[in-house]
């Protein structure tokens, strides 16, 4: 996890993010989420993943809506960089 963490950062984003950082938390989480529904694709019966796939979503968002209050254009541009809204 911890490479692709490292080589997703890289390509995706174009600036930089510092480890701790409110963004990084976001793009970890987002490669979880992306990770949980592949495993999905394979593993329809598992409820229990699923239950915690709408954990992490339901962190992802409160953390997306925080720095959507605190600073917009960080917002925008990994919004944009990880192609969450369409």
């Amino acid at each position: 996890m911890k490479t692709k963490f490292n080589n997703c950062k890289s390509s995706e984003l174009e600036f930089k993010v510092k480890n701790g950082s409110i963004e990084s938390q976001i793009l970890s989480l987002t490669l979880r989420i992306n990770h949980l529904q592949r495993h999905f694709t394979i593993h329809k019966n598992d409820n229990h993943s699923k239950i915690g796939l709408l954990k992490i979503v339901s962190r992802r968002r409160k953390q997306l809506n925080y720095l959507k209050r605190k600073n917009k254009n960080s917002y925008i541009k990994l919004i944009r960089s990880l192609k969450l809204r369409r």
